[in-house]
């Protein structure tokens, strides 16, 4: 039975998944629940990103099997977490048997302003200028505001994030690093060889949400928006992202029990 593996963005870490581990688990998706962090955030906070992908999939890669997971795995991944998806994938054929990628973008399928939208630039300066700890929670509130569209929770979310940072903090040099290895990725030309779900929110306000349609449509994998998700869908909406996400393995699942009866 596959292990699904959770990848986060730019300095994020596994407890900003929050509610989604939980409600994977309620939607019946067979498969172990594993929360990895990239290096230079989480409980990797003191390693040095790497300044490519494919040296930081090589990191993830080597925390996940020397936890005793063994492949095939299957990844749900976000933004800079889906880049080191698909690069695993490619590389590692073998070992993905699905993915689902959120708000992602890979530079052959789509251009510089939509991989990081120019509105969303003074919004990054602000969480730069205040990434200390003296000044977290106004970084956090820079953060949240960037990729989050829904606010009932504000506070609340501020206060853990905030302790979060507290408990183990990424380094400002760290999150530059991964923002370059993120613009240099292209991405491979040909679909890994894995079924794949595209799932893009349609109020992203980080990377437009064109980045995720034109990578499904170039590799002809299955592809949905979210109407109103902010970039961070798995904080905004986890129940709607669980059930979409097993409707997926169902399909696929149904699919490949036609092919092998026929």
């Amino acid at each position: 039975m596959s292990a699904w593996i959770l990848l986060r963005g730019l300095t994020r870490e596994s407890r900003h998944w929050a509610d989604l581990p939980r409600h994977l688990r309620e939607s019946g998706l067979e498969g172990e629940i594993v929360t990895e962090d990239l290096p230079g955030s989480g409980r990797h906070a003191h390693a040095r990103s790497p300044l490519t992908i494919a040296e930081t999939t090589d990191f993830v890669r080597r925390a996940i099997l020397a936890q005793g997971y063994a492949p095939p795995f299957r990844i749900v991944a976000l933004s800079l977490g889906a880049m080191v998806a698909v690069d695993w994938a490619q590389r590692f054929p073998g070992e993905i048997e699905g993915m689902v990628l959120i708000n992602t973008s890979l530079g052959r399928h789509c251009g510089a302003i939509q991989r990081l939208r120019p509105g969303a630039w003074p919004a990054i300066a602000r969480v730069l200028w205040y990434w200390r700890a003296r000044a977290r929670r106004r970084a956090e509130a820079a953060i949240h505001g960037l990729t989050c569209n829904r606010i009932d929770r504000r506070d609340a979310d501020l206060d853990e994030w905030t302790a979060i940072y507290a408990s183990a903090p990424p380094s400002r040099m760290n999150a530059l690093r991964q923002l370059f290895a993120a613009a240099r990725y292209r991405g491979p030309a040909a679909a890994p060889r894995c079924p794949i779900l595209a799932i893009a929110s349609r109020a992203d306000a980080l990377v437009h949400p064109a980045c995720s349609v034109h990578l499904a449509a170039a590799w002809s994998a299955a592809s949905i928006e979210h109407p109103w998700a902010g970039h961070d869908l798995a904080h905004d909406d986890p129940a709607w992202l669980a059930r979409t996400i097993a409707a997926w393995v169902e399909s696929v699942s149904a699919v490949t029990a036609s092919r092998s009866g026929a």
